[in-house]
């Protein structure tokens, strides 16, 4: 059991999260590191996400972290911090001072809950949608199964960020 439980569970999900995760930390590193201009291509791609973001309650840093933390959904946060702080490489910081960043970039409290909302609500991570194609053999149930919480997600977040915005202003 011992052996079973080591080899055939936690070292295949460990390779399966090296496999993935790997390029993703390369890809995250040269969003932050590589520059056009005086901006990292994490700030440029995030500028094109932000009319899409506010409309759903976040911002262009924020969605740009969903979409590049696909393969391990606990980078998106400090994947945030990065983009912020234009840093090159993910930085953690004590709760005091990323709320005094989160804060400094605009968070609201209506940031604050789609961001949880959408983080409870969006696509599965890659490992788990791999192991939905394993385990159903069908590329379509796996697109399905990402797409399907993506859109609700999507349609959550705006409604609560729409209706948010219309009593904000009554």
């Amino acid at each position: 059991m011992i052996y079973r439980s080591i080899f055939d569970r936690t070292i295949y999900v460990l390779a399966r999260a090296c496999v993935v995760a790997a390029p993703a930390g390369g890809l995250i590193w040269l969003m932050g590191a590589v520059h056009v201009g005086d901006q990292s291509l994490m700030q440029l791609f995030a500028g094109w996400l932000q009319p899409f973001a506010w409309f759903i309650g976040l911002d262009g840093i924020i969605l740009l972290a969903f979409i590049v933390a696909i393969p391990a959904n606990e980078i998106i946060v400090p994947t945030i911090i990065m983009g912020y702080m234009a840093a090159s490489q993910m930085t953690e910081l004590d709760i005091n001072t990323t709320a005094k960043l989160f804060h400094d970039q605009g968070w609201t409290l209506m940031t604050a809950v789609c961001m949880m909302l959408f983080s409870l609500l969006h696509y599965p991570c890659s490992t788990t949608s791999w192991t939905i194609y394993r385990e159903t053999r069908s590329i379509q149930m796996t697109i399905w199964a990402n797409l399907m919480p993506l859109g609700i997600a999507i349609v959550v977040c705006a409604l609560v960020a729409n209706t948010w915005r219309l009593f904000a202003t009554l």
